[in-house]
């Protein structure tokens, strides 16, 4: 156990957290150094690298509750969280690339967001993602060496060593996935039989390549999520110059001009307003994020002004460029003999490209050891509960959406038009990745697993590609709607800095230029790290300038006021 967890296993520590937090959020006040807007992966880290200096005040505020629940801390339950309190429930409008369905879009409410109540993957992206970000906001800190640097110094690996790609003492719990499922290894069999090379670890020199398959690298541990949220921000809660404020709802920056100077939030049926001496960071995910933005004048003159919104700053890339991994869920089989899930029932996956002439992998496939599919999909094949599922999903989507304000109440939610495989080639793509996943899942090495498939059975290529449409399904990973950039559509610049805003920085998906190959909690990590070394770099010098300058006209009103 290392010092970023060790704290966090006692019942002293546990009782020092909930009297410390229990009289910071008693005496809430009117001013914090910086206030960190969201406690999810991207949000947790910066807090965290903020509040290690004690002489910093830092607000963190969550709209959702408590992360202590057994729905969250017991890794084989993630699924349960989907569609409940702690979910955003957010869904996409009526897609008529999807047969006009409307598909659920979950994103955390809790303690913690997305890593709170995800699968757990822990996924670096491959390089060739990083090098993109590098060029696109012209920062070589952005590069995969250095996003590699970090990756080496935040990790706690306990796979087979790697000292070129892995470290260990890191407060980030990293492991292959533990005494698999005898699917999970059949599963990497199958792949080497069909050409795919298959690696020790998923994030080593496999993505640095074209591709290949492994067992997962999961953060859990005993049977027990390891969230960055714990990882990161429970070991200083018990500081007096970290409040984390949970059950607040962010309404909207507050700006004295073009300077951002705190929040407004909805906390217990009152609306009221904090203050922010150096910075406000919006950390608030894909969907929240660029809702805020324009709530608060932000975004496109045309859409504000259709909402009545004062126009602050005309920026027309927020809520634009929308991107999310979008899978087929799923190809199923029936067990031969059931075997019961194991750790986070998504122990093995493969990268894999579904053009060779692609430079590289443009699906990432995941084996769950259930059954996994869309409620068309159910009603029509009907799977049984002792089956296990491909699930095949485009990482390198093509597709396009955007979020629009439905109004400017800051209590709606948002239109999400999500544009699922709006591009011919997303769709082609999938069908080839259901192709090969049929081949896999009825290979010799996958026999010993299989009574009969399920779904999709032999169809012809438009049969085929209707399955697919029914069958498209979110991975959870939404992004890139504040992009970082230099174009005319991007929202922050390298420094992760609000373009044409002071004092407001976003740190979360929603700043990636194009979504990451695989799961996203790793890469919002490392955008946290980023910004949480930009912010502590120049930290005594904000201080010195803020001490010098008088309070924003924002706080020359009634601070507290009831909700109309």
């Amino acid at each position: 156990m290392n010092s970023y967890t060790s704290a966090m296993h006692t019942a002293d520590f546990s009782r020092r957290v909930e009297h410390n937090q229990r009289q910071l959020k008693a005496r809430l006040a009117e001013t914090y150094d910086y206030i960190v807007c969201g406690s999810g992966t991207s949000g947790s880290v910066v807090a965290r690298r903020l509040a290690e200096n004690l002489d910093v005040r830092v607000l963190l505020i969550e709209a959702g509750g408590t992360d202590e629940v057994p729905s969250v801390t017991d890794a084989s339950q993630w699924f349960v969280n989907l569609g409940g309190e702690r979910d955003w429930q957010f869904q996409a409008q009526p897609n008529p690339h999807l047969h006009d369905r409307a598909i659920p879009l979950s994103m955390g409410k809790v303690l913690g967001g997305g890593a709170s109540i995800n699968v757990m993957v822990w996924s670096r992206g491959h390089s060739s993602d990083w090098d993109y970000f590098a060029r696109e906001a012209d920062d070589p800190a952005w590069n995969y060496a250095s996003a590699l640097a970090t990756f080496r110094r935040i990790e706690d690996w306990q796979g087979a060593p790697d000292p070129l790609r892995r470290g260990t003492g890191g407060p980030v719990f990293v492991q292959p996935a533990p005494d698999p499922n005898p699917v999970a290894p059949a599963m990497l069999r199958a792949a080497a039989s069909l050409g795919l090379p298959v690696y020790d670890d998923q994030n080593g020199a496999m993505m640095e390549g074209p591709g290949g398959a492994a067992l997962a690298n999961l953060c859990l541990d005993d049977g027990r999520r390891r969230s960055i949220f714990r990882s990161y921000v429970y070991p200083l809660m018990a500081q007096p110059n970290l409040t984390v404020l949970t059950h607040t709802h962010v309404l909207r920056v507050l700006l004295d001009g073009k300077r951002a100077v705190g929040v407004e939030v909805l906390h217990e049926g009152k609306v009221i307003r904090l203050g922010a001496r150096h910075e406000v960071v919006l950390s608030l995910g894909a969907i929240n994020t660029p809702k805020v933005l324009m709530l608060s004048g932000i975004g496109d003159t045309r859409q504000l002004n259709a909402q009545g919104i004062d126009v602050v700053q005309d920026l027309p890339g927020v809520g634009q460029n929308y991107q999310d991994h979008i899978m087929v869920s799923g190809c199923i089989w029936e067990y031969q003999h059931p075997q019961p899930p194991r750790n986070n029932a998504g122990e093995s996956t493969f990268f894999w490209k579904s053009d060779p002439s692609l430079d590289v992998p443009d699906i990432q496939t995941f084996l769950a050891q259930i059954p996994i599919a869309t409620p068309e999909a159910q009603a029509m094949f009907q799977p049984p509960a002792a089956a296990w599922s491909l699930l095949p999903g485009l990482v390198r989507p093509k597709s396009r959406g955007a979020i629009t304000l439905a109004s400017a109440n800051p209590m709606d939610a948002p239109l999400i038009d999500s544009a699922a495989l709006s591009d011919p080639e997303d769709l082609q793509a999938l069908v080839r990745a259901v192709e090969f996943c049929r081949e896999l899942g009825n290979s010799s090495a996958m026999a010993p697993f299989v009574r009969r498939e399920v779904m999709p059975g032999a169809m012809s290529r438009k049969a085929l590609e209707s399955f697919v449409r029914n069958t498209a399904s979110t991975v959870w990973h939404q992004s890139c709607t504040a992009k970082m950039g230099r174009d005319a559509m991007s929202v922050v610049d390298s420094q992760l800095r609000v373009y044409g805003i002071s004092g407001l920085r976003v740190a979360d998906a929603s700043i990636m230029p194009r979504v990451t190959t695989g799961n996203t909690m790793a890469p919002c990590v490392i955008i946290g790290e980023r910004l949480g070394s930009l912010l502590t770099q120049t930290a005594e010098a904000e201080r010195e300038t803020a001490s010098a300058r008088p309070m924003g006209r924002a706080f020359a009103v009634q601070r507290e006021r009831a909700v109309d």
